[in-house]
C-alpha cells in the first residue's frame, strides 16, 4: 500500500468515484436514497483541483482505493487548526486497516504544516465514522452545525484532535 500526493497524471474521474462510492456505501439510511443514487459522475473531480487543499491517493496494489483532502481550517473560529476535509475509501476497502493510515497521513501533514490541533466534521448519524475518529484519537467537541443533504436536515458533529504538548 501506497499513501502520496495527488497528481496531475493521477485519473480525477476515477477518484471522484471514490467519493460517489463511498458516500453511496457509507451514507446509506443517513442521506436519502433518491440523493445518493443521483449523485453525477464526476461530482468531485473539480474539487480535486482547489490549490488551497492537499489531496492524497491510497493506492493497492495499482489501484486507487481511497483518498483524502485537508487545509488549513475553513472556518473562521477555528483558524489556527488544521482541518480534515474528507477520507474516503472504496465500500470493499473499508474495515482493512487502511483508514486509520490515512488519517495518520493527514495529521501528520497538517502537524508539519505547524498546525497543533486539527478538526473535522463528522455526520452525527454516521456512527461508524464517529467511532473510526474516536478509536484514532479525535474527542466530539460537542458542537454542532447543522446541514441539509437531499431535503433531509442533518447534523454534523465537530471532533477535534487534542493539542500537541509544548516542546
Amino acid at each position: 500500500m501506497q499513501i502520496r500526493l495527488l497528481t496531475a497524471d493521477d485519473d480525477h474521474l476515477e477518484i471522484s468515484r471514490i467519493y460517489e462510492q463511498s458516500w453511496k456505501f457509507a451514507y446509506k439510511g443517513i442521506i436519502p436514497k433518491y440523493f445518493l443514487d443521483s449523485i453525477p459522475q464526476g461530482k468531485w473531480v473539480q474539487s480535486l483541483d482547489n490549490k488551497d487543499r492537499t489531496h492524497f491517493v491510497c493506492e493497492l496494489d495499482g489501484k486507487l482505493v481511497g483518498t483524502a483532502s485537508i487545509c488549513a481550517s475553513r472556518w473562521e473560529k477555528y483558524k489556527d487548526c488544521g482541518e480534515i476535509i474528507s477520507i474516503y475509501f472504496l465500500p470493499e476497502y473499508i474495515g482493512k486497516g487502511l483508514g486509520g493510515k490515512l488519517l495518520k497521513k493527514c495529521v501528520d501533514e497538517l502537524t508539519e504544516q505547524g498546525f497543533e490541533r486539527i478538526i473535522l466534521w463528522v455526520l452525527e448519524e454516521n456512527l461508524a465514522a464517529r467511532r473510526f475518529y474516536e478509536k484514532n484519537g479525535f474527542v466530539c467537541t460537542g458542537q454542532y452545525r447543522e446541514d441539509n443533504i437531499g431535503g433531509k436536515p442533518l447534523r454534523e458533529v465537530l471532533y477535534a484532535s487534542e493539542p500537541k504538548a509544548a516542546k
